[in-house]
């Protein structure tokens, strides 16, 4: 297989150039703690420098405390959270996985962006999908008039803007979740929403229910907190309810008490939850007493009449999440969570020691784009592009090879490759394009042939050519 070879003559030596590329990814979480590098034969044949070159470079990274060598093995990026044997007893899960998932390494991982090119692995629209002229000319008439004095100058509301708040109200009635603006709390984007929920319903030690695959920062989160993570498989109808009601019978002091579930374009899967999945799924929670949270994030994708537990359940024991990240002006960080009236006093006072506020000015610039249909439109603008896309980029993965798990829908696709995804990634980084192997889904990270691509920017030919040759290459 073609290699990307390193610069000879560049001033600096071989051995420090491989030595450097590998630090790179380790210090970036492209290389997770745990993760076996490449045999020192493999990596001599997949640079084209001398076995030396390579056992010097290994060296160096030992050096640097990046790697460890075990004897008869390898080399193994070092795992710091492992290591760290004064970490208290109730944040270590029996069964725990062999590779940590350290949250804020993990995290940085997501906005590592090796080149210009497109990059199928990314969690986001690109950005020239999300150009909305109407966001920022909205946030200047607010700048620019008397209210700006009144959101800037002072804390405001701790639950959020209210005008926003009334605003997520009346758009939550159109998908039949019932909610009213004094049960609406906003956070600092989806992610912030689902940290409020933990902290206020768990403890250090308690059992969560996190469907499998899923999102890698979620699994990462709870773990940085001490919590025992149970995965459950998730299916095209929703998550596996067998294994849901053997966690909930199999000890009653490790009974859990939160499922985090994704209903509407599941992510990686793209899978949405069926209406008599959803109907068994809150009996049980009934039974059993837990809660759910519902991660609706990818709502302004969705079909139309998608169904949503909290609808079903009326925010009983269900709590809504959802963001706008995924649609526009990221960095704004905007999202927001509606429960009960007897939840959401507790909830509020976990905000509160956390952020004690949001940004007002942008939350009340974003109402005045959803009360005047903008945000709608950009939405439809969005749902027909991403349709095109979807087509072209199934069209090419197919002809590459690969195979769909899933009808494909949504942002994402859970693509079949046939090769280990984890060694896939590092060939493929050496191409300057990024993957999302499959083994960041699950909770014990896994070998797996599995790996998420994004539609929106995985429609490059250029791409595909580049990945048929290199998975071919490790077959």
């Amino acid at each position: 297989m073609p290699a990307v070879l390193l610069t000879r003559g560049a001033g600096q030596p071989l051995a420090e150039q491989l030595a450097a590329r590998f630090a790179e990814r380790i210090r970036t979480r492209l290389l997770a703690p745990g993760a076996r590098l490449p045999s020192v034969r493999e990596c001599a044949r997949q640079y084209g420098v001398s076995p030396h070159t390579v056992v010097a470079a290994y060296d160096q990274l030992q050096g640097q405390g990046l790697v460890d060598v075990r004897r008869q093995r390898g080399f193994f990026v070092r795992d710091w959270a492992a290591a760290q044997s004064a970490r208290p007893a109730h944040a270590v899960n029996p069964g725990k996985p062999a590779v940590v998932a350290d949250a804020g390494t993990l995290i940085r991982g997501m906005f590592h962006n090796p080149s210009a090119k497109p990059q199928p692995g990314m969690g986001v629209l690109p950005p020239n999908w999300m150009e909305t002229p109407f966001l920022f000319a909205a946030l200047r008439r607010i700048a620019g008039g008397p209210l700006l004095q009144t959101l800037s100058l002072q804390y405001g509301d701790p639950a959020g803007d209210a005008a926003l708040r009334g605003s997520l109200a009346r758009s939550l009635a159109n998908i039949d979740v019932p909610a009213a603006p004094e049960c609406i709390l906003t956070t600092l984007g989806a992610t912030h929403a689902l940290d409020i929920v933990s902290r206020t319903l768990l403890r250090a030690g308690d059992a969560v229910m996190v469907e499998e695959p899923g999102w890698s920062i979620e699994f990462a989160r709870l773990e940085s907190m001490g919590m025992r993570i149970l995965p459950v498989p998730r299916h095209a109808d929703g998550p596996d309810l067998e294994v849901i009601e053997r966690y909930c019978t199999a000890t009653p002091a490790l009974r859990p008490k939160l499922l985090s579930s994704v209903s509407v374009l599941h992510n990686p899967t793209g899978y949405s939850l069926t209406p008599g999945c959803a109907h068994r799924l809150l009996q049980l929670a009934a039974k059993y007493d837990f809660h759910i949270v519902e991660d609706d994030t990818y709502n302004h994708l969705a079909p139309e009449r998608a169904t949503r537990l909290c609808a079903l359940d009326g925010l009983q024991r269900t709590i809504y999440v959802d963001g706008f990240a995924k649609l526009l002006a990221p960095n704004w960080r905007i999202g927001f969570l509606a429960a009960s009236p007897a939840l959401f006093a507790r909830l509020l006072e976990t905000k509160l020691l956390a952020s004690l506020t949001t940004p007002a000015l942008f939350e009340r610039t974003l109402a005045v784009c959803i009360d005047q249909g903008q945000l709608r439109r950009h939405s439809e603008h969005i749902r027909d592009r991403l349709d095109a896309a979807r087509t072209r980029a199934v069209r090419l993965a197919l002809a590459s090879g690969c195979r769909f798990a899933s009808e494909p829908a949504g942002l994402f696709g859970w693509v079949d490759t046939g090769v280990d995804t984890d060694r896939l990634t590092q060939r493929l980084l050496d191409e300057d394009y990024l993957i999302a192997p499959g083994s960041l889904f699950y909770a014990r990270r896994p070998p797996t042939t599995f790996m998420r691509i994004n539609y929106a920017t995985s429609q490059d030919a250029a791409f595909w050519k580049t990945f048929a040759r290199v998975r071919d290459g490790l077959k």
